[in-house]
C-alpha cells in the first residue's frame, strides 16, 4: 500500500522488533510518530555507517601508500634542498 502526501510517497512496511525494542520505541513515540522515528534512525544509521566505511577506506588506503608517500616527499625534500643551496 503506497500513500502520497506532499511530494512524497510512503510505503507500508512490516517489520518485526524485538519486545525490548518496542519498549523503547514505545517510551520515545507516540502512535502517530513512529513511523518518522523509524525513518529518522534508518536515515541517520545509514549516514553514519557511510561516514565511518569512508574512514576506514580512507585510513587503508593512507596505510597502502604510505611508503609510497613517504618516498615521494624525500624525493620533494631532496629537490628543495637543492633549490635552497642554489640560492
Amino acid at each position: 500500500m503506497e500513500i502520497k502526501t506532499n511530494s512524497t510517497t510512503y510505503q507500508r512496511v512490516d517489520v518485526t522488533l524485538p519486545k525490548e525494542t518496542v519498549r523503547l520505541l514505545e517510551k520515545i513515540a507516540k502512535k502517530g510518530d513512529r513511523s518518522r522515528l523509524v525513518d529518522q534512525a534508518i536515515r541517520f544509521f545509514v549516514k553514519e555507517m557511510s561516514g565511518a566505511n569512508l574512514k576506514k577506506q580512507i585510513k587503508e588506503g593512507a596505510m597502502v601508500n604510505a611508503s609510497r608517500d613517504l618516498n615521494l616527499v624525500e624525493e620533494w625534500f631532496s629537490i628543495d634542498d637543492e633549490i635552497c643551496s642554489s640560492k
